[in-house]
C-alpha cells in the first residue's frame, strides 16, 4: 500500500465577528499576508497566491478548486483545525458546509487545536482572547459534536478507526480521562473506535499508550533539531544596532531550511508510534514583529528530498492504513508555510510532493519492522551530528556576515 499524504489545513480565511471585534471590521488571515515586508535581502516576503488567489472559504467553488489541486498532485487528505472553546465554535463554518454539503468529494479528519487564542498567536497565557477550561462534562459535549464528521464517509480511517488528532495533549488535566470519554461516546453513538493521536510541537517524547492515545504525529517544524541560528548572541544585536545587520537577525530567529532538513531525517525515531511530518517552508514574521522564525533557503527539491525520506522511514517502520505522512501545511500563508502555489514557486512545491509520493509507490514495499523492535540510536552519534550542524552553521554565518558588512549579493 502506497503511504498516504495528509495536509494541515487552515480555514481562517473568512471573516468572523471574533476577528472583526480582536483585530478591526474584514480581518482574515491575508490581513497578515499582505502586509509582510523583506525584513534584509534574500528575504522571501509576502508570500503571495498565484492560482487560487485571496479567497474566501465561505465560497463553495475556492474548496472545490483546493481539493481538485490537491488530488491532481497526490495528496490524500485534508486535516483540518477544528476550533471549541467549551461549547463556543470559531471558524467553523467553511468545514461545517463541506460536511453539510457532501462537497467537495475528498478525505478528510481533524485536529483539535485546543491552546488559548492570544494576541500573539502563541498559545500562551497572556492577552488572553479566548481560554480554554476543561472538564469531563465538556469532553461529552465536544466529541458528541463530532459525531456526523466521525461518521462521514470521507472521514480518514486507520484500520477503519475515524483518525482524530489533538494539537496539544499536554495542556489537558487528565488526557487518558478524555480519550477514554471520547472513545466510550463515540462507541455509543456507532462511530466506532477512534484512532487518537497527539501532535509533537510543543512537547514530544511522550509514549502516546501511557495517556491512551494511539500516536503521536510529528510536528515540523519545531524546536529541536534546528540547526543554529544564521546570527545570534551579543555581537548580533550590537550590529544591529549599528545598522551594520538587519535588526530581523536580533528581533527574529533564523535558520536554514537545509539545516532542519537534515536535521528530522536523520534524528532517532522513537521506540512508540510515530507518524512523521516535513514543511515545505517556514515564514511566521507576517503574524509577529517580533520574536518570529524564519527558515531561510527553502526549495522545491529540498523539500523533495525530506519528503522522500519520511516516506521511506514510514515504509519501513509501520504497515497498511498506519502508512500516513502529514504535511504543515495546505494553507497556512501567514505562516510562510504552504503547499498551494505562489507567485514565486508556482506548482512547484506540489510537483514535488507528487514526484516523492510517485517514487515510493514505484519502489519495491519490504513489510514494516515493529517500532518496538527497532533499535533507538544512541544519543552519542545524535550529539555529533548536532554539533557537526552547529559548527557548519556558525561558519556560514559568519560568511553571511562578511557578505552582509560587506554589502555583497547573498545566494
Amino acid at each position: 500500500m502506497t503511504v498516504r499524504a495528509i495536509a494541515f489545513y487552515l480555514p481562517q480565511y473568512h471573516p468572523v465577528p471574533e476577528n472583526d471585534a480582536w483585530w478591526g471590521p474584514g480581518f482574515t488571515e491575508w490581513t497578515n499576508v499582505v502586509r509582510a515586508r523583506p525584513l534584509f535581502p534574500g528575504h522571501y516576503q509576502p508570500h503571495l497566491p498565484a492560482d487560487l488567489g485571496f479567497y474566501d472559504l465561505r465560497v463553495a467553488e475556492v474548496r472545490e478548486a483546493q481539493a481538485a489541486l490537491a488530488r491532481e498532485h497526490g495528496i490524500h487528505g485534508f486535516c483540518y483545525y477544528h476550533y471549541w472553546f467549551n461549547g463556543r465554535r470559531i471558524l467553523q463554518r467553511p468545514f461545517a458546509e463541506v460536511l453539510a454539503s457532501g462537497k467537495p468529494e475528498f478525505p478528510f479528519c481533524l485536529c483539535w487545536a485546543n491552546e488559548n487564542w492570544t494576541r500573539a498567536w502563541d498559545g500562551g497565557t497572556k492577552e488572553l482572547l479566548l481560554e480554554q477550561h476543561y472538564s469531563d462534562a465538556d469532553d461529552r459535549q465536544h466529541i458528541r459534536e463530532l459525531i456526523p464528521a466521525l461518521k462521514d464517509p470521507r472521514y480518514i480511517k486507520i484500520h477503519g478507526r475515524p483518525l482524530l488528532l489533538i494539537y496539544r495533549t499536554e495542556l489537558l488535566p487528565a488526557p487518558e480521562r478524555t480519550a477514554s470519554i471520547w472513545r466510550d461516546e463515540a462507541r455509543k453513538a456507532g462511530a466506532g473506535e477512534l484512532y487518537l493521536a497527539r501532535v509533537e510541537n510543543f512537547k514530544g517524547g511522550i509514549d502516546p499508550a501511557t495517556i491512551g492515545f494511539d500516536a503521536a504525529v510529528e510536528f515540523s517544524p519545531n524546536a529541536r533539531n534546528v540547526g543554529q541560528r544564521v546570527f545570534m548572541g551579543p555581537l548580533t544585536k550590537h550590529l544591529s544596532r549599528l545598522g551594520i545587520l538587519p535588526k530581523a537577525f536580533a528581533h527574529h530567529s533564523v535558520f536554514r531550511y537545509s539545516a532542519i532538513a537534515e536535521g528530522k531525517k536523520n534524528q532517532p525515531r522513537p521506540a512508540y508510534k510515530q507518524f512523521r511530518c516535513v514543511t515545505p517552508m517556514w515564514d511566521n514574521t507576517p503574524r509577529r514583529r517580533t520574536d518570529g522564525r524564519i527558515l531561510l533557503g527553502s526549495t522545491p527539491d529540498l523539500y523533495r528530498t525530506w519528503l522522500r525520506t519520511a516516506i521511506a522511514q514510514t515504509q519501513q517502520r509501520l504497515n497498511g492504513d498506519e502508512r500516513v505522512v502529514f504535511i504543515n501545511a495546505w494553507n497556512e500563508w501567514a505562516e510562510g508555510c504552504h503547499l498551494e502555489p505562489d507567485r514565486k514557486w508556482g506548482h512547484q512545491y506540489l510537483a514535488a510532493t507528487k514526484q516523492a509520493l510517485q517514487q515510493a509507490a514505484d519502489a519495491p514495499s519490504a513489510p514494516a519492522t515493529d517500532p518496538s523492535r527497532v533499535p533507538v540510536r544512541s544519543a552519542r552519534p545524535a550529539r555529533l551530528r548536532h554539533a557537526y550542524w552547529r559548527a557548519v552553521e556558525v561558519c556560514k554565518g559568519m560568511a553571511e556576515i562578511g557578505r552582509t558588512v560587506l554589502r555583497l549579493p547573498t545566494q
